[in-house]
């Protein structure tokens, strides 16, 4: 009997906080954080200790004032197999320290994003991390969006100054995915990808490196082929995406 009300705490504490979780069940929140916690203790005590062969690795915020856990998860089960306070470098170490070399051998590819902590101590226990780091669509995307924002505001300002307005409120314009464009702004957009602006030039940049993401083929050839365009001088082709 004490199982199928613990069973029933727990689904309630899926569902909401533990304060919903305490009014709910009509526990106080002593007893409620002990039922969970009993609950996490004997799920462990059951898994087995073994190392993914892909990993994923996030920081999660838990509090006000820039608090965070280490969570690593693996991908294939969709489980979270460890979670340390802070995102320190010595929070990714304590789980790699579980295992042995030959162990970490097996991992396959370690997800995260560019947090040079998690970086190091991947480098520092998993053989061959170099080959097996991989960044996040998510992280990856998100420092780009940043740069195409960057380039906008700074040719945004120069414009203003000599008088033209053609870049006032077009922000998301040119971080929505070019399919999540409103139909009511595709025409104002045209318009925009016509100028001879840096930023269509970013743009495209952006919208080819999601294509990346797609690609079934040989994705190295294409990152290659990108990443050249990218970096060199731009030219006036370079407004359209791909």
């Amino acid at each position: 009997m004490a199982f199928t009300f613990e069973s029933q705490v727990i689904k309630v504490a899926k569902e909401c906080n533990i304060e919903g979780t305490s009014h709910l069940c009509s526990l106080g929140l002593d007893r409620c954080w002990n039922t969970l916690e009993q609950a996490v203790n004997r799920g462990r005590l059951r898994k087995a200790c073994r190392v993914p062969s892909r990993i994923g690795v996030d920081e999660k915020s838990i509090a006000l004032g820039h608090k965070y856990e280490t969570l690593v998860y693996n991908i294939d089960a969709g489980t979270v197999e460890y979670v340390c306070d802070d995102r320190g470098q010595g929070s990714l170490k304590s789980y790699y320290k579980q295992f042995t070399q030959e162990e970490l051998k097996g991992v396959k590819t370690v997800a995260m994003d560019m947090w040079d902590s998690y970086i190091a101590a991947t480098k520092a226990y998993v053989p061959d991390a170099d080959k097996k780091i991989v960044f996040d669509r998510f992280h990856v995307m998100r420092h780009v969006m940043d740069a195409v924002d960057k380039v906008r505001k700074n040719e945004n300002q120069q414009l203003t100054e000599t008088g033209e307005q053609i870049l006032k409120a077009t922000k998301y314009l040119w971080l929505w995915s070019e399919e999540n464009i409103p139909e009511w702004r595709k025409e104002e957009f045209d318009a925009l990808r016509a100028q001879d602006l840096k930023v269509c030039r970013v743009w495209a940049i952006k919208e080819n490196l999601r294509h990346f993401y797609r690609y079934q083929a040989n994705m190295r050839s294409y990152f290659k082929h990108w990443y050249f365009w990218a970096t060199h001088l731009p030219s006036r082709t370079d407004q359209k995406s791909s």
